[in-house]
């Protein structure tokens, strides 16, 4: 027999709904940015809302037909969040593009997605210009600044955004077309290889934004104040400025100014609830902090992935702040939520020390994403928490290929992802990451775990960060080594940092050596840049050897 079909509405999923609903119930609500030159600006939702029909008029003025894609290049600003729904809304791609990658990166991804039309905040004009020789396919550039902020350049086809958008109606009628159809698109970092493009649907954001504001994953809602640190050139953010519209939560936007002192004195006069970032800015704010023994205001909750946070973040911004820290993980090719730390409710009557281990996972598996690890040969290991293996995922908001198939086909047989993480998952759905497949140390046929060797490093006090690579060693194929950046002021000697694994991890794990340097290279999204450190190190011979 077939099937019964439902008698519900078919109405498409569409990124346009998200701000036209916040403006209409919660048309009051704030957004503030901290603009280039540090002056706050406010506006509410109502207000935003005209101003991106302004800029849908706009564009369809200017060219811009469905599936053409609009690049950016800027900070996270008011103006920043008209361009994600107009372009998407009118039909067309928005392309975040991240301006710390290399220029040869940069040429390569704005070709690659044949952008016509770049979106650029005025400091990035400079950079733009270097690019502007190589881009093929680009017909304008659109400063977003206001006509008095307008800087010169030898661009040509330069629009300044206000007036822009002046002269065109508030009202627009958003066109109604396929779910499925293409909204946004994100290139990964690219730290082997040309970057590759993950292309969002309007279907996969609205059921991310679902997802994101549910309590057991961000929990963003209307009586939050959220401070959106992720930049919006990275993974759209986490998708908070989807989410947040959804819920109508205030959101405050530090644009280019990222230090501890500039996002402290938000979080202080803005009120902010809640934020997200990787460890790398949450340090910043801990040393600005404890240089100044100052709080963090009403924060009650963050949230902190890209990276592994160490075990010792956790415990301070909880014990000294009174901060809820939420451990989360995800990637741009799951756009890109995949798990998250809340708790289950059975895991909060077990002793303060075993909540902490289980915060210290990377999260537990949210509805929507299905998780399971592999060993090589594609056999499916058991969820016990012991076993460790390579980290597969399928879901709506999971990308099924990169843009124009780059990769060739990325899928198994069956649906499944290959995240390119090592990873355990215990019976309860927490999964915690172990390495990264290309990161994880070989030694003597038995696999190390670099993060959980960075982990018990940042414990001891006179480490600010660190990072564990393989380093070649002719009995046992590699052995670990411990880069380390001093804390301001410590003298911690390669004895003392030695000492300190002792009963905090496996005997054979502990590092054969320490190095001691002024700093950690990073990706451009604030990641410990293994790759580079693997080859400063190539030649190194470790002590025991010499």
């Amino acid at each position: 027999m077939p099937l019964l079909k439902s008698l519900i509405q078919a109405q498409p999923l569409l990124i346009s709904s998200l701000i036209q609903y916040a403006a209409q119930y919660h048309g009051e609500r704030e957004i503030v940015t901290r603009t280039i030159n540090r002056d706050i600006h406010r506006t509410t939702y109502a207000e935003v809302y005209k101003r991106t029909q302004q800029l849908a008029n706009a564009l369809e003025a200017l060219g811009a037909e469905p599936g053409d894609r609009i690049g950016t290049i800027a900070w996270n600003s008011f103006r920043h969040l008209e361009v994600y729904y107009a372009t998407s809304g009118v039909g067309c791609v928005c392309h975040t593009i991240n301006p710390r990658l290399f220029v040869e990166q940069l040429i390569y991804i704005i070709n690659h997605a044949e952008d016509k039309f770049l979106f650029v905040d005025s400091s990035f004009v400079e950079l733009v210009e270097q690019l502007s020789i190589s881009l093929e396919g680009v017909k304008g550039i659109i400063v977003m600044c206001d006509q008095e902020e307008m800087p010169e350049t030898t661009l040509d086809n330069t629009y300044c955004y206000e007036s822009l958008i002046s002269g065109h109606e508030d009202r627009y009628s958003w066109p109604i077309f396929d779910e499925n159809t293409a909204s946004s698109l994100c290139y990964t970092s690219g730290t082997t290889g040309n970057p590759k493009g993950v292309l969002y649907s309007h279907r996969s954001t609205v059921l991310h934004s679902w997802c994101a504001s549910s309590p057991d994953t961000l929990g963003i809602c209307n009586n939050d104040s959220l401070l959106v640190i992720v930049p919006m050139f990275h993974a759209n953010a986490w998708g908070t400025p989807y989410a947040a519209p959804m819920s109508g939560a205030k959101m405050v936007f530090p644009g280019p100014h990222l230090d501890g002192e500039s996002l402290l004195e938000l979080i202080e006069q803005e009120d902010i609830t809640c934020s997200a970032a990787v460890p790398t800015v949450w340090l910043g704010i801990l040393q600005y902090l404890k240089k100044t023994n100052k709080g963090l205001g009403i924060l009650e909750r963050v949230a902190i992935g890209g990276t592994a946070a160490p075990p010792i973040m956790i415990r301070t911004l909880q014990e000294e702040y009174g901060v809820r820290v939420c451990h989360a993980w995800g990637m741009t090719e799951m756009s890109p939520l995949g798990t998250t730390g809340t708790l289950k409710k059975d895991s909060l009557s077990l002793p303060k020390e075993e909540q902490y281990k289980l915060q210290e996972k990377q999260g537990r598996g949210i509805y929507g994403v299905e998780m399971k690890i592999v060993d090589d040969d594609g056999v499916e290991l058991p969820r016990d928490g012991v076993a460790f293996g390579n980290l597969m995922v399928r879901g709506p908001w999971i990308a099924s290929g990169y843009f124009k198939r780059e990769g060739g086909e990325v899928l198994d047989s069956d649906g499944w992802f290959p995240t390119g993480d090592v990873a355990t998952l215990d019976a309860e759905g927490y999964m915690q990451i172990t390495d990264r497949a290309k990161d994880v140390i070989k030694s003597g046929g038995e696999w190390i775990g670099s993060i959980e060797l960075e982990n018990v490093a940042m414990e001891h006090v006179g480490v600010a960060e660190c990072a564990v690579i393989g380093v070649s060693h002719p009995k046992w194929d590699e052995r670990p080594l411990l880069v380390v950046v001093r804390e301001a002021g410590s003298k911690v000697t390669q004895e003392e940092l030695l000492k300190f694994f002792l009963g905090r991890t496996a005997k054979w794990w502990i590092p054969d050596d320490v190095v001691f340097v002024e700093e950690l290279p990073h990706t451009p999204t604030g990641k410990v840049l293994k790759t580079k450190l693997r080859k400063d190190f190539a030649a190194y011979v470790l002590p025991s050897l010499s």
